[in-house]
């Protein structure tokens, strides 16, 4: 089964993009998407459209929110890039991002009673509206699974079309990251982005199947590793890099460490005695000990040396399109490497267990 993860990450959001272009080039269709924040808005754009019109709602999508500043990116050196890079991010924390969110008027102060969140996101939800499908995302063929925590309690929760039918409030709250964005109110309850607990949905894509066999490309937006910071600048990125980076290892090393014993119950099962074996019990957990095989192959977008702290909220046409094409290129070279693996995974049947890879080291 193909599945599609996406990772949370503001303005990066634009490298799953270009990724999902590349993979889609390559005829990859995924039966399923995940996503948190804006890997959520990215995936309804693709659930939520036929298979042909998918790459270009998500480029009406881009398009339309960075269409506030500079389409041009200026050939400077790294330092006068880096600076350029925190004047947009200035510019559209002044201004906002056009079909996504707008500041408030009057501006509000942090003390301010009545109000929890400096934009309006009333321009994201008419964008939904009209980009996606509400009808398809419910009922066509992709299955798709957004993340968002209950302000109240704190409690995490997926929506999945698999459980409930969703709307574009569904898809706000996942992104509804404070105190930027304000909650979305669901039955009541108010949501926040799923960022603030999990930032990446694999866990509930290898929690929810157990029986087929999952082919995934997870795109990731923070990276794990990095060099050692020398400014608090660069201390204040890298953290961020480790907070929103970490619960995909996490999600993968349990879910591989539930595959191996899972297997070995399997295993056992094999050496009881025929009484035992045809036993309610044993079949109950011949039944829950069933391993599937999965292969993830993982897309990591990588900072340009000039990007900063302000890397996800920096809306301009030229950086989207400096990291679109960064994930286009990145999809394109990850399929040629999943295509060359020793078990060709992508191709051919998936390995026994649970696999990843890297698909966007460098050589």
């Amino acid at each position: 089964m193909p599945v599609l993860v996406l990772q949370g990450g503001g303005a990066l959001g634009s490298y799953q993009a270009g990724v999902f272009q590349g993979l889609d080039e390559a005829g990859f269709c995924p039966q399923w998407v995940a996503g948190i924040s804006i890997g959520a808005i990215n995936a309804a754009l693709i659930a939520g459209n036929p298979p042909e019109q998918r790459v270009a709602r998500l480029t009406q999508f881009w398009e339309r929110v960075t269409s506030g500043l500079p389409q041009l990116l200026p050939a400077l050196p790294d330092g006068w890039m880096r600076s350029w890079h925190e004047w947009a991010a200035a510019a559209t924390a002044m201004f906002g991002a056009p079909g996504f969110f707008q500041p408030r008027w009057p501006p509000i102060m942090p003390f301010e009673r009545g109000q929890v969140a400096l934009y309006d996101t009333a321009p994201l939800r008419a964008t939904l509206l009209e980009l996606v499908d509400w009808d398809r995302l419910n009922n066509g063929a992709v299955r798709l699974s957004v993340g968002a925590v209950n302000v109240e309690t704190g409690n995490f929760r997926y929506f999945d079309t698999a459980h409930q039918r969703l709307g574009p409030e569904h898809v706000m709250a996942s992104g509804a990251l404070p105190p930027g964005l304000p909650p979305i109110e669901i039955d009541g309850c108010w949501w926040w982005d799923g960022g603030l607990v999990s930032n990446t949905p694999l866990d509930h894509v290898l929690a929810e199947e157990r029986a087929r066999d999952l082919a995934i490309f997870q795109v990731d937006l923070f990276p794990a590793r990095g060099p050692r910071p020398t400014s608090i600048a660069e201390a204040e990125e890298r953290v961020a890099d480790i907070r929103f980076s970490s619960r995909t290892r996490l999600a993968t090393d349990s879910a591989r460490a539930r595959n191996a014993e899972r297997r070995a119950i399997a295993r056992l099962i094999e050496h009881l005695p025929p009484a035992l074996a045809d036993s309610p019990e044993a079949r109950l957990l011949h039944e829950m000990a069933r391993p599937n095989r999965i292969a993830i192959g993982q897309l990591i977008y990588r900072d340009k040396a000039w990007q900063g702290t302000a890397k996800g909220r920096e809306f301009s046409r030229a950086t989207m399109r400096s990291h679109w094409e960064s994930g286009l290129a990145d999809a394109r070279t990850g399929v040629a490497r999943a295509l060359a693996t020793d078990t060709d995974w992508l191709a051919g049947p998936l390995p026994e267990g649970i696999n990843s890879y890297d698909l966007s080291a460098k050589d």
